[in-house]
């Protein structure tokens, strides 16, 4: 079950595809110290494409909330676009 950052309900998802998905946010964020999430989505949808199953922008947004809410990336602000690193 994932959280949310704003502590909304969070959804049930397959730890499996959990996994692949903050491991390639996490490679990429390593890599590039700050990302904005449109960077960050492209990255993370050029790694999975090829041995994911699902709609990875949705995957990404859940498991970025989560994340965020988890404590382990964060907002470097919250103006527009939204710029992420690690925390």
């Amino acid at each position: 079950m994932t959280k949310h950052r704003q502590g909304k309900a969070g959804v049930n998802i397959d730890r499996t595809k959990y996994d692949q998905v903050r491991n390639a946010i996490l490679k990429n964020l390593k890599r590039k110290k700050e990302m904005t999430f449109t960077e960050l989505a492209a990255k993370v949808n050029e790694d999975l494409t090829d041995r994911f199953e699902g709609k990875i922008p949705w995957y990404v947004v859940t498991v970025k909330l989560d994340m965020e809410a988890r404590k382990e990336i964060e907002r470097v602000s919250d103006k527009s676009p939204q710029v992420l690193r690690l925390r």
